[in-house]
């Protein structure tokens, strides 16, 4: 977050930056998405979860798919992996702005899904 502050210049503005976090995750989405329409390295194959009416909370998880298969080639890997680093530069950026810790964010939301486990309604 303290080289972020060194490194943005063009973009000040909470204007830009807001503008550039929602640019760069739509560049995520769509590095993703030529990973499955350009390069065919991963495919997608959604389709309704099927999840048995009599289980418990805790047994979702073995019923839910990511409804992914294939794994990401070498450059499919470095595209996205890149596209996410910028995106995590504006919210770094965005954090300098408004004074919050991004580190501290992370840290307590890691605490609540340590906390509440498969009861967090994220």
């Amino acid at each position: 977050q303290d080289t972020v502050a060194g490194c943005l210049v063009r973009h000040k503005s909470i204007i830009d930056v807001l503008a550039k976090i929602h640019e760069t995750s739509a560049r995520v989405n769509r590095a993703v998405s030529k990973s499955v329409t350009s390069c065919g390295c991963i495919q997608i194959n959604a389709k309704k979860q099927q999840v048995p009416n009599e289980i418990r909370l805790y047994e979702l998880i073995s019923y839910m798919d990511t409804h992914t298969k294939g794994k990401l080639c070498t450059n499919c890997q470095e595209i996205i992996e890149q596209e996410i680093g910028n995106h995590l530069f504006y919210l770094a950026a965005l954090c300098n702005i408004l004074d919050l810790n991004l580190r501290d964010i992370i840290f307590a939301e890691n605490e609540k899904l340590s906390t509440l486990g498969i009861y967090n309604m994220s």
